[in-house]
């Protein structure tokens, strides 16, 4: 079958690879669409823990479950089935456990023809969605989720900044938030993404590359600012997500694309009561409680792009470029 294959940093073949055998308690899926994620893009340019080589990237996809390796399995044969990406969460709905592991190292990916997964790892594909949005769903959809009503326990009428709007978790916070009655409003660099955001719910939006931003907020944001903050890029900017806080505010974050944050002013956090949140991915009643979400919204994912596996190469230009609004899919069978 052919698969993307990384034979070493910034390394990236699309080759033909031995196809896979469900063990006993696992299925193939056929794959229909994978989605990238810059976990992939860390993992190419040799930025990831725990690297080997060769090395079958992709933690998203969809498909249809085409052999199982017990008999007991055998009525998922012909199901349309999204991949759960977040293996060995544990027994703590606190926070994952030493066996946790995401699909696409060190275990092989979705961006392939066909996947062996564990049967526990599977839910229906939403009939709502296209093999494509449904790609787009997984690794994304789950960590918004969490960050959101897991660890953020955001209501309804609350106030909400999702930062660094046009990435997939950034869209999923915004179309989630949206959806439950939040007023959402969003950053980023690129006017076009906001105007984008504004069609999606979003209230308004701030370009956080202008000197003073933040305080340009504070005038747009009567009553004392922000409940939920929902944050990717850290780095010096994060201070500043602490004078847009309402007391009792609640910054969650997933992830520190622009580097370790520097020293932070600890007098702001505890006087104003705020709550500094870290999160990564889901937990099995998180991605549970995401599959019902999704398909009690009819909410679609966000589809910047889509690609032949034969094009993965240019699809991760794409995306190392920042140029995508939603998620990048590759389109593979069917």
């Amino acid at each position: 079958m052919r698969a993307v294959q990384f034979t070493g940093v910034n390394q990236l073949n699309v080759t033909e690879v031995c196809e896979p055998e469900a063990a006993a308690g696992e299925v193939v899926v056929a794959l229909r669409a994978a989605a990238l994620n810059h976990r992939d893009v860390w993992i190419k340019q040799g930025h990831y823990a725990g690297l080997k080589w060769p090395c079958r990237p992709g933690s998203d996809g969809a498909g249809v479950v085409v052999a199982v390796g017990s008999a007991d399995d055998s009525a998922w044969i012909g199901r349309e089935v999204v991949i759960n990406p977040s293996f060995g969460w544990g027994a703590s709905e606190h926070a994952q456990g030493s066996n946790f592991t995401i699909l696409g190292l060190p275990r092989d990916g979705t961006l392939a023809e066909k996947i062996a997964v564990p049967v526990a790892q599977l839910a229906a594909k939403p009939v709502h969605l296209s093999w494509e949005e449904a790609a787009a769903l997984p690794l994304a959809g789950l960590t918004a989720y969490r960050a959101l009503f897991a660890r953020a326990h955001l209501r309804a009428g609350e106030r909400v900044l999702v930062t660094g709007i046009g990435g997939g978790v950034a869209l999923f916070a915004l179309q989630y938030a949206v959806a439950v009655g939040a007023e959402v409003w969003v950053t980023s660099s690129s006017p076009d993404k906001i105007a984008r955001a504004l069609t999606l719910g979003a209230r308004g939006g701030f370009d956080y590359t202008q000197p003073g931003w933040a305080k340009e907020t504070a005038t747009h944001i009567p009553g004392g600012g922000f409940d939920v903050i929902v944050d990717s890029a850290g780095g010096e900017g994060f201070g500043e997500l602490l004078d847009l806080a309402a007391p009792g505010g609640r910054i969650v974050f997933f992830g520190a694309t622009r580097g370790n944050t520097p020293a932070l002013a600890l007098r702001k956090i505890f006087w104003r009561q705020l709550s500094v949140l870290g999160t990564t991915m889901g937990s099995p009643a998180d991605w549970s409680a995401m599959m019902e979400f999704v398909a009690l919204h009819r909410l679609k994912p966000i589809v910047s792009e889509v690609f032949s596996l034969e094009r993965a190469a240019e699809a991760f230009a794409l995306m190392e470029r920042g140029g995508q609004f939603g998620k990048i899919v590759m389109r593979i069978g069917g």
